[in-house]
């Protein structure tokens, strides 16, 4: 996946999803920030971010989720979301 564009539109949604990162760092992981957006994004941040990625980005953002990130919730929203049903396990963190 490629880094996201640094509009202002897009490093204000960066700066909120992903308030641990300088936002034009989080925009450079899209990956990370994907499943940032879609476990704390609102609906305004889903609009905003969805006028610059697809279908296929969240698809990817799912079959490579970073583990940690989702919760159950929003992990069974957007996997329901996309037809992925039953869910599919939440990405785990293997030993530290």
């Amino acid at each position: 996946m490629k880094p996201l564009p640094r509009t202002p539109a897009l490093l204000a949604v960066a700066k909120r999803v992903v308030w641990f990162k300088e936002p034009a760092d989080a925009l450079a992981d899209p990956l990370h920030f994907l499943a940032h957006l879609m476990t704390y994004g609102t609906v305004e941040d889903l609009r905003v971010v969805e006028s610059v990625v697809g279908e296929k980005e969240f698809l990817e953002t799912l079959d490579h989720a970073p583990a940690g990130v989702f919760d159950p919730r929003s992990w069974a929203y957007w996997n329901l979301k996309y037809g992925r049903v039953p869910a599919p396990a939440l990405p785990v963190r293997q030993g530290l």
